[in-house]
C-alpha cells in the first residue's frame, strides 16, 4: 500500500487547492503497465471517497490528455521558442556556485532533469526568467507559473481541462519531490472556475498575491526583482 495526493481545484478564493491524501494498492515495478495499474487503483480509492473525474497528468496516463500535459512534452516560450516546461524550469536554476545554466533548454528533458551541473553547484537560491528573479520561496511558485502560462498558451488543451477537477501525477512522490504538475493545473483549474485566469496571468505580483501558500503569501509581493534581458 501507499500514499498519493490527490490535487482539487478548491471552491475557496483563498485556498484555490485542495489536496487529499489517498492510501491505495501500490503496483512494484516501473514499467509503464505498472504506473498506470497504479494509478488505476489510486484513481478507484479516489472514487471510493467520492472524489470523481480524476485525470492523471503524467507519460504514464492511459488519457492523452494528461500525457500532452506532462512537463516533459508540455511546451511553454523561451526566448521566442518552444522548449519543454522540464527544460525552460531546469535552465532557469541559480545556484550558489554557478548557474542559470542556459544551455540546458536545448536538450532532452531528461537529460535536463539530470544534468550534473545542478547537484554539483551548491544550494539553489532562486531562478533567473524572461528578465525577472524569482525567490526560491514559495518553493513551487516559480513552476507554477511557467506551467500555467504553457497551458494557456495551448487553447485546445486548455478547453479540455473543463471536464476536470481532480488530477493526479504518479511520478510525484512528496516525501522526494516538490512540484507537481498536477497540483500545477489544480491551481490553474480553480482559477478558470472562478474566472480569474487572465487576472492572475497578468503579471508576477497579482499571482503571487492569489498563490494558494497561506504561510509565505505575506511576503510574496517582494519575492522577485528585475534582472534585465536574458
Amino acid at each position: 500500500m501507499a500514499f498519493r495526493p490527490i490535487f482539487l481545484a478548491s471552491p475557496s478564493t483563498n485556498d484555490h487547492i485542495l489536496e487529499k491524501n489517498i492510501e491505495f494498492e501500490w503496483m512494484r515495478g516501473q514499467s509503464t503497465m505498472h504506473k498506470q495499474k497504479s494509478i488505476q487503483n489510486l484513481h478507484k480509492a479516489g472514487h471510493a471517497v467520492g472524489i470523481k473525474s480524476v485525470l492523471e497528468v503524467s507519460s504514464k496516463s492511459e488519457d492523452g490528455l494528461g500525457v500532452s500535459l506532462s512537463a516533459f512534452n508540455l511546451c511553454g516560450i523561451y526566448d521566442e521558442s518552444e522548449y519543454p516546461v522540464e527544460c525552460i524550469y531546469q535552465s532557469s536554476k541559480v545556484f550558489l556556485n554557478g548557474g542559470p545554466f542556459r544551455d540546458i533548454v536545448h536538450f532532452t528533458p531528461l537529460e535536463a532533469k539530470r544534468d550534473e551541473r545542478l547537484r554539483q553547484s551548491g544550494a539553489l537560491i532562486n531562478f533567473e526568467f524572461d528578465g525577472l528573479k524569482w525567490a526560491s520561496q514559495p518553493t513551487t511558485a516559480f513552476y507554477d507559473w511557467i506551467y500555467i502560462n504553457a497551458v494557456v498558451k495551448h487553447t485546445k488543451l486548455l478547453k479540455k481541462i473543463e471536464q476536470y477537477r481532480a488530477f493526479t501525477d504518479i511520478e510525484f512522490n512528496p516525501k522526494k519531490q516538490i512540484n507537481c504538475q498536477a497540483r500545477s493545473l489544480a491551481f490553474l483549474r480553480s482559477l478558470m472556475s472562478k474566472g480569474m485566469l487572465d487576472q492572475v496571468l497578468q503579471s508576477p505580483k497579482i499571482f503571487l498575491d492569489q498563490y494558494p501558500l497561506v504561510a509565505d503569501q505575506q511576503g510574496a509581493l517582494n519575492l522577485f526583482e528585475n534582472v534585465g534581458p536574458t
